[in-house]
């Protein structure tokens, strides 16, 4: 198996199928969380919607990249969720990671392993692969903490 396909794998399982790591994955965990469960605060920590988003909008800023566009994502938007006002809107959000999350990994799978060790954008970020490792880690990250949200809510 080619390394991207294997990164791909690693991808998929954080964000659609996986159980290997965490026991869990973005979609398990989402799958039975409703709007309000998704917008409810808690402390000072990050909305379930809000680290949803946040996810979302670095998969979908790396898939632009892919796909031969500019690296236009900034940390500090990267958890502007507009107002979520209907179960639809929820819906949607996670419907969106859902394909987006596909859409990477097809990505991945299409590029050569070569691919990894060339600069990702500019020197400043380092290769692709670090940055895909990254991102997989990130999604992690991430994944714990909607996971302990979920805990606190019930």
């Amino acid at each position: 198996m080619s390394s991207t396909s294997q990164l791909a794998k690693r991808f998929r399982e954080v964000l659609l199928d996986g159980l290997w790591i965490a026991n869990t994955n973005f979609k398990d965990q989402l799958s039975n969380v409703n709007m309000e469960e998704a917008t409810a605060k808690i402390g000072s920590l990050n909305t379930i919607a809000m680290l949803t988003f946040h996810i979302d909008y670095y998969i979908a800023g790396l898939i632009h990249v892919f796909e031969g566009g500019e690296l236009e994502i900034r940390d500090q938007y990267s958890f502007d969720l507009p107002p979520l006002e209907s179960e639809e809107q929820w819906e949607n959000l996670k419907s969106k990671l859902w394909n987006d999350a596909e859409r990477f990994a097809i990505l991945l799978e299409q590029m050569p392993d070569s691919k990894m060790n060339e600069v990702f954008v500019d020197e400043k970020y380092g290769t692709y692969l670090r940055n895909i490792d990254g991102m997989i880690e990130h999604c992690y990250y991430h994944l714990g903490q909607i996971t302990l949200i979920k805990k606190l809510l019930n």
